[in-house]
């Protein structure tokens, strides 16, 4: 059994966007583990003044929409006054022990895969600064609504050796830890890493960056970047993702089987950006 809690502040204007976006977020965790989700519960703040009580259903029916399309059951959950909207949800799912996906579990060889273009920090700051950025909004929520069930399919396939997901630490922070924990070091290249569009490397030299993303790029104190690597790439490899893609160590033997299945279940992307080493004084090396 494993179980996740996760909640945060809305990052889009319609309510039942934010309640989908939020519940893919929750049920990424045990995905990521490679779980299948089996009951959930809601964690809800109310800003009573501030949200109506048809927003707060509206919240509420794009999470259990959300939860119905995982196939799991949504049990309850509890609600609170606060300051600002809260939603997310308590998340138990089940996995085998021998096909459990941990962040330690990498080993030098094995080539990483990622499952999702990053850069939907990016892209919200733009919105929220009144920055035109076209049907890349479309695209930046469908990205974020997308659950990450391969996870789960790729588990039981006995295909992945360790992982996590991308979410708020953005990718060289997750990917910090895997390597870390799996006693490795990770080497990148970043020509290989996806963004959702050419547009966000744009907005990032125009300065929409989240102070997360920020943050994420000083914590990752222990990455080597080539000489010359643009501003630009760092941020959007340290941009802070919300309900953003798997980030997955497979064996040379296991990637067409591997990508094959991310494929077959409509993963957003499969790119191999990426493998790990023995362990240097590095967390990642950035070519």
């Amino acid at each position: 059994m494993v179980q996740t809690l996760d909640f945060f502040t809305p990052i889009v204007d319609d309510p039942y966007t934010y309640g989908q976006i939020a519940a893919a977020n929750s049920l990424s965790d045990v995905y990521a583990m490679g779980g299948l989700p089996v009951t959930a519960m809601n964690v809800v703040g109310v800003p009573l003044e501030h949200l109506s009580l048809e927003d707060v259903n509206q919240i509420l029916k794009g999470g259990a929409d959300k939860v119905a399309e995982a196939g799991c059951v949504l049990a309850g959950g509890h609600t609170v006054q606060n300051p600002e909207p809260l939603y997310g949800l308590s998340v138990t799912g089940l996995v085998h022990p021998d096909q459990l996906i941990t962040n330690a579990g990498a080993a030098a060889g094995d080539l990483l895969i990622l499952t999702k273009p990053l850069g939907t920090g990016i892209l919200s700051t733009a919105t929220k600064r009144g920055v035109d950025i076209g049907s890349l909004s479309d695209r930046s929520i469908a990205l974020m609504t997308t659950l990450n069930t391969p996870g789960a399919d790729l588990a039981k396939a006995g295909l992945v050796r360790g992982g996590t997901d991308v979410t708020g630490f953005g990718l060289l922070g997750h990917l910090g830890a895997v390597a870390r924990e799996s006693g490795v070091t990770a080497v990148v290249h970043s020509d290989q890493v996806p963004p959702i569009d050419d547009m966000v490397l744009s907005l990032i030299d125009e300065g929409c960056v989240p102070g997360g993303t920020k943050a994420n790029l000083e914590a990752a104190s222990n990455t080597s970047f080539a000489a010359g690597t643009p501003d630009s790439l760092k941020l959007l490899l340290a941009d802070a993702q919300t309900s953003g893609g798997l980030l997955l160590a497979v064996t040379p033997e296991s990637l067409d089987q591997a990508l094959a299945l991310l494929k077959e279940k409509g993963a957003p992307c499969a790119e191999v950006i990426g493998e790990m080493k023995p362990r240097n004084d590095h967390d990642i090396e950035v070519l």
